[in-house]
């Protein structure tokens, strides 16, 4: 391993723990309970269907189940897109129309700016900078699929997406060898934890019940079944994303993948002038093997690849930590991107699971009499995507996700 990286922190969940600190773990269930609604799992979408059920009915008793601390998963772990992008659009389109589809678009551009509008409601800083989403091309092969997937765009509604040429690239960004790429003002940098930190005071401000080190063993009707007992409720909401696995009888329900990230030293004024990115968009490419990577408001360059995909068994893991010749694949990808940057060091690497459909396609499901479920196929805040449930009702849940990618939750 180079010196670069052998120094590197591994695991310790994630650097934005490192970076913002672990929470405080609140009160494990003390008991059996009831509810009105009751959600499984303290990251993005059960948070965020918490907050907008409480806002939507305020009488309604919630009571939401994490087995570690909230944002423990993926929420504390992805790459910080907060993105419009989905998972399934196109198929979304064929059951239900061209036109059904592009809605859907259009409320996941929306998503991007209500996700801010409500950290600034809610009076917490999430580290937002809404810079868009630039996605480079650095071999013909790659601008090829970088022209086809614009034009899949604007046929989705998106007008306001541009396409660069590799000079008008080098003004926003100087990517070695990029020949193309394409920009969307739809999507922002967050900092994961420091928002999943606030959403979850501000669901608790709203009078939502949250019990952590409550693992769920199994979800039955109208039942939530933990080691410290049962809560019943009308209402059951499966939103485990990447541990789905780990509940009574859904172990194949949904593919743990994992993905993995490093975090380099903050960089000097003059490495950032080598680099360029004044613009801090989020950054990602056209390659199979995808990277994607954000400026971070420390000015460090955080960046995350896919590395070992799967765990045998559907295991997950426990502190984040990932392989070594993994931190040492992402930093060739930072030096090929950024070649001025050869020396900087790599201070911090961790790796997480995220919940892939086996279908790659996001899901939304209306409870029927008993439960539901919510997830997303992938990415960062993905993607990140932290979208609201009202846009889950309509079909895919667009936590920050694009279709065969999964760059906003990743990692998990």
């Amino acid at each position: 391993m180079s010196s670069s990286v052998s120094d590197a922190v591994n695991g310790g969940i994630s650097f934005w723990y490192a970076d913002d600190g672990l929470p405080a773990a609140r009160e494990p269930l003390g008991g059996d309970a009831s509810a009105d609604v009751v959600i499984v799992g303290g990251g993005y979408t059960g948070l965020w269907t918490a907050y907008y059920l409480k806002q939507a009915v305020p009488f309604l008793r919630i009571t939401v189940l994490e087995q570690k601390f909230c944002g423990y998963g993926a929420s504390g772990r992805n790459g910080g897109w907060l993105y419009n992008g989905m998972a399934g659009r196109d198929r979304y389109a064929k059951l239900h129309g061209h036109e059904a589809a592009v809605r859907l678009q259009r409320a996941m551009n929306d998503t991007v700016d209500e996700v801010i509008r409500v950290a600034e409601a809610e009076g917490f800083d999430a580290g937002i900078h809404k810079g868009g989403v630039l996605e480079v091309a650095r071999t013909p092969a790659q601008l090829a699929r970088l022209k086809e997937f614009h034009a899949q765009e604007l046929a989705f509604g998106e007008k306001d997406r541009e396409l660069y040429d590799a000079r008008r690239t080098a003004e926003r960004i100087r990517v070695a060898d990029a020949v193309g790429s394409t920009w969307t003002p739809h999507g922002a940098r967050v900092h994961p934890v420091k928002l999943v930190k606030g959403l979850a005071a501000a669901v608790e401000a709203l009078g939502v019940t949250i019990h952590e080190l409550t693992p769920v063993t199994e979800i039955r009707p109208k039942h939530a079944v933990t080691p410290y007992g049962t809560v019943r409720a009308p209402y059951v909401l499966r939103c485990t994303e990447g541990f789905t696995a780990n509940l009574k009888g859904q172990h194949r329900t949904w593919l743990p993948m994992n993905s993995s990230m490093i975090a380099t030293e903050p960089l000097t004024d003059e490495q950032w002038e080598s680099v360029g990115w004044d613009g801090r968009e989020t950054l990602g490419d056209m390659a199979h093997a995808y990277m994607y990577a954000q400026r971070t408001a420390d000015g460090r360059i955080a960046l995350g690849g896919r590395g070992v995909p799967y765990r045998f068994g559907s295991r997950t893991d426990n502190d984040g930590r990932t392989q070594p010749e993994t931190i040492e694949a992402l930093r060739e990808i930072l030096v090929g991107f950024f070649p001025s940057l050869a020396g900087v060091r790599v201070e911090h690497a961790w790796s997480g699971v995220l919940g892939v459909p086996r279908d790659w396609c996001a899901t939304g499901a209306r409870p029927s009499r008993w439960t539901g479920r919510a997830g997303s196929a992938g990415r960062a805040v993905t993607s990140a995507p932290a979208s609201p449930p009202r846009t889950s009702r309509r079909g895919p849940c667009g936590t920050w996700c694009r279709s065969t990618r999964d760059r906003a939750c990743a990692p998990s």
